[in-house]
């Protein structure tokens, strides 16, 4: 149902994700067309309805077919058009490709309804074998989504967040659901290759038990990095108070940080948080998230840093500081002014949405130090213009 009065809901997350100096990256599942527990009649607009021999039926959920080339332009221009029309900074794409194996009533597997586009695949002369040839089509609108949205906006940033195992037995003590066999995605390829700019597999578990153990998984995604793009664990923040306790997460995120190769964790879901659930929001602000940080750096799309701004500061009759920050003239677009204060010896950081021209800023108890730092589209510093105290 749409907002009445009407409003654009994307328009108006970015715009406010941007204020707070955050980023917002757009969260797609390209094949599923509509999930099981949908409650909410389909729409006349819907793809089952406008192009429904492009819809199969699956269990009870509706899935596009991923070996149909008119599915992948589908998908790949809804992704564009977001791309185009908004000033997103990320497009995410979940762990849904072929749909997760479901089962019927007396417990046999249901095959994914795929008849009609392999025969034509095989009719025509392909010669890979149906589960190489399943796999070949994610591995194809994975390149292409890459491909496209660095063409539109090389700072958009593209990532995925698969199935935390790869193939059991990977590492060796590792069991459990084969997710390039069961869901043809070949994520370790996706990051071999390079063509995401952030992987992020959902290591949902920890280390009680070794088939599953977080640390062994962890160790041996970051092995199959040799393009060095970002690893951000995914963790689930969802069984805190189930099945795990808060410190789990902690541990899991401190973890994560001692390993070089791995900067940053992407955290499923929110509902944990805003439930602040066992005390988890609370421990991890303090403990983990008590500073702003930013979003890495893509230097594989851009290694060029903005220029250093220009920055000015003058005391107020009230103590404090009015600062005036101007981009340098002729740079290249600043996404966000990251802006540090030292006041007794301690320093505090903030980023805040650049915006066009000059910004005029407050800060109060006239601190001792201010750093500012010009954060480009791709996450490229400028050198840090600093004023202090004489």
């Amino acid at each position: 149902r749409a907002p009445s009065p009407f409003y654009d809901p994307l328009a108006l997350a970015v715009e406010e994700a941007h204020k707070r100096g955050l980023e917002l990256h757009a969260w797609f599942n390209p094949y599923r067309a509509r999930h099981a527990a949908a409650i909410s009649s389909i729409s006349a607009d819907h793809i089952s309805k406008t192009r429904p021999p492009l819809v199969k039926t699956y269990a009870k959920s509706l899935w596009l077919d991923p070996g149909e080339r008119e599915v992948q332009e589908h998908s790949l221009n809804v992704v564009l058009d977001v791309v185009r029309r908004y000033d997103i900074d990320g497009v995410h794409f979940d762990d849904y490709f072929y749909p997760y194996p479901e089962k019927d009533s007396k417990g046999a597997p249901i095959p994914f309804p795929d008849w009609t586009s392999w025969k034509r695949y095989h009719d025509t002369g392909g010669r890979l074998e149906r589960d190489d040839w399943r796999r070949e089509n994610v591995n194809l609108f994975i390149l292409r989504v890459s491909q496209a949205v660095r063409a539109a906006k090389p700072w958009v940033r593209f990532g995925v967040s698969p199935f935390g195992i790869w193939r059991p037995g990977h590492p060796a003590q590792i069991k459990g659901l084969d997710a390039h066999d069961a869901l043809y995605a070949d994520s370790r390829k996706w990051l071999r290759e390079g063509w995401v700019d952030y992987l992020a597999p959902q290591l949902y578990w920890g280390d009680d038990k070794r088939e599953t153990s977080f640390t062994a998984l962890l160790g041996w995604w970051l092995n199959e990095n040799p393009r060095q793009r970002h690893l951000w664990p995914g963790l689930d923040n969802s069984r805190v108070g189930r099945s795990r306790a808060p410190d789990e997460i902690v541990n899991q995120v401190r973890l994560t940080r001692a390993q070089a190769a791995a900067d940053g964790n992407i955290h499923w879901g929110l509902r944990a948080l805003t439930e602040n659930r066992l005390g988890l929001a609370d421990t991890i602000a303090a403990s983990l998230y008590n500073q702003t940080a930013l979003t890495p750096a893509i230097p594989w799309a851009d290694n060029h840093p903005p220029a250093a701004p220009s920055l000015t500061a003058a005391a107020t009759p009230s103590g404090d500081v009015r600062i005036k920050i101007l981009p340098a003239p002729g740079s290249e677009p600043v996404r966000f002014w990251l802006l540090q204060t030292r006041l007794n010896n301690a320093w505090t950081t903030e980023t805040m949405n650049a915006g066009p021209g000059e910004r005029t800023l407050l800060v109060p108890r006239s601190p001792d130090a201010l750093a500012l730092t010009a954060v480009d589209r791709s996450g490229n510093l400028s050198p840090p213009v600093v004023l202090a105290r004489p």
